[in-house]
């Protein structure tokens, strides 16, 4: 069975879902995962002021308490002229997927999460995000250096790549993140839109087999 995730790493739904997708791939030892990068918040412009923080306060809120995943809400605080532009961050998971597509992708997909919710690092900076990606794939033990890692993020060719990612989420209908699919008989059947328990994903599943 292959499965399709279309998610965004600084999406929050997205990072409370991480866990019950792990589970899931747990107990399907035989499923692989494909990740098409949703490009949430890609090109925007907008400095996060106090309403918007206090907007995304409200949704961590409702992920912490439906996940149990932590947020670091002062490191969102604290930030001072920041950009919620989350092409960055989707381009860094290509960039890993480019550079070692052995590496077990939501493993790197994740520690970009961890870095921006927990460690509320700028996961909109290159050097941040190659310093990020390059230790994620060594403790996978697939090593590449921090300097190619941030080279093969600026390319073109990878600006490209994740922008043709946010074109066939689009093209999937996806509206939201995260979304699930499973592919059968060469058609992609949706799993679950959102947050969803593994106990859920499983039925669902299980009721398209059937």
């Amino acid at each position: 069975m292959e499965l399709v995730l279309a998610a965004d790493p600084m999406c929050s739904w997205c990072y409370g879902f991480g866990k019950q997708l792990e589970l899931l791939l747990q107990r399907r030892p035989d499923a692989s995962l494909k990740i098409v990068l949703g490009g949430l918040r890609a090109g925007a412009t907008d400095i996060l002021d106090d309403a918007g923080k206090q907007f995304r306060l409200h949704h961590w809120a409702k992920v912490e308490e439906a996940s149990g995943v932590p947020f670091n809400r002062e490191g969102l605080l604290a930030r001072t002229g920041f950009v919620y532009d989350t092409e960055p961050v989707c381009r860094a998971v290509v960039t890993a997927r480019i550079l070692r597509p052995q590496a077990d992708l939501l493993k790197v997909f994740r520690a970009f999460q961890h870095a921006f919710y927990v460690d509320a690092l700028d996961t909109t900076d290159g050097a941040v995000l190659a310093d990020v990606g390059s230790r994620a794939l060594e403790e996978l033990g697939h090593p590449v250096s921090a300097g190619e890692f941030n080279t093969t993020w600026k390319k073109k060719s990878t600006i490209d790549e994740a922008a043709a990612d946010f074109a066939t989420a689009r093209a999937m209908g996806v509206s939201s993140f995260p979304a699930l699919f499973a592919k059968q008989g060469g058609t992609l059947r949706r799993v679950g839109a959102g947050y969803a328990h593994v106990d859920e994903l499983e039925m669902r599943l299980a009721a398209m087999a059937a």
